[in-house]
């Protein structure tokens, strides 16, 4: 076990609280910092309602117990004593710069880690808005938390080696997660190679080459892929499939990662996936 015992995550929503759960799974105290009351009270339903499945399927032994090591609050200094506090808000460079800027004056600890849970957004970009840019990184986790294995770790120019080296200690030995290392370019590793996959997807629907139905279930059973591009997009958020195509054209100017109109106009609809219910299929 690592040094870090307390653990901030600011955002409940479907990262967030899937990063809270596996880290109270693991035996840490953690703290769910949420913008509001009303996303507080969702993350809590949010949380609950997981545990008592990972429960129910025999993941875990007490949900009750695994809870009691979790507050969710409304009140981003309640932050102040952690050891590592994980950003997991909207995919948005503003918004997390500015997170950024504000834990830096809260969380009082020298020796604390900033990490982001960003899935494209350069990490150095975040460390500058900090006085302590050797204590942030990125540790990017995958949709759903609880399930995927893999972590990516993402150390800036200006992370110290003792950040990664405690950082790759806590995701292995105290959550059980296998790490991999990347580079700080928009993207990382996983999304880098995705994205342009799933745009592809994308494009070859708008053209009319093929259904959506079909685009998937050709992945699914010709390629052996567990879901088709569009179902993944769908899984992801097309607002944050969207958010990461444009950091990585932002960062690249290849045109592989341009946003096909299609995408534009479901997210400017607010066809965003599962979450909404509708994306690329329907769901109930």
């Amino acid at each position: 076990m690592t040094d870090i015992a307390r653990v901030g995550v600011v955002g409940g929503g479907l990262m967030g609280s899937g990063i809270a759960e596996v880290c109270a799974r693991a035996g840490k105290d953690v703290i769910v910092a949420e913008s509001s009351a009303a996303a507080a009270e969702a993350a809590r339903h949010r949380l609950e309602a997981s545990l008592k499945r990972a429960e129910s399927r025999g993941k875990i032994d007490s949900a009750e117990e695994v809870l009691a090591r979790i507050r969710v609050v409304d009140d981003l200094t309640a932050l102040a004593d952690r050891d590592l506090v994980v950003e997991a808000i909207l995919e948005d460079e503003d918004a997390k710069t500015a997170l950024f800027r504000q834990l830096d004056q809260i969380v009082t600890s020298p020796d604390a880690i900033l990490a982001s849970n960003t899935s494209s957004i350069p990490i150095m970009k975040l460390a500058v808005a900090t006085q302590r840019p050797s204590h942030v990184l990125g540790i990017h986790f995958f949709n759903p938390v609880p399930v995927l294995k893999l972590v990516e770790l993402v150390p800036s120019l200006m992370t110290a080696d003792a950040t990664t080296e405690r950082s790759r200690s806590f995701v292995q030995d105290d959550l059980g997660k296998h790490a991999i290392d990347c580079q700080d370019r928009a993207g990382f590793v996983v999304n880098a190679l995705l994205i342009p996959f799933i745009l592809s997807a994308i494009r070859m629907l708008e053209s009319g080459f093929a259904t959506a139905e079909d685009i998937d279930q050709g992945f699914v059973l010709g390629a052996a892929h567990p879901q088709g591009p569009l179902a993944l997009a769908d899984l992801i958020g097309l607002d944050t499939t969207r958010a990461i195509a444009e950091s990585l054209y932002e960062e690249f100017k290849e045109p592989l990662y341009t946003a096909p109109p299609l995408l534009n106009r479901m997210v400017e609809a607010g066809l965003l996936g599962r979450k909404t219910g509708r994306g690329f299929h329907t769901y109930a």
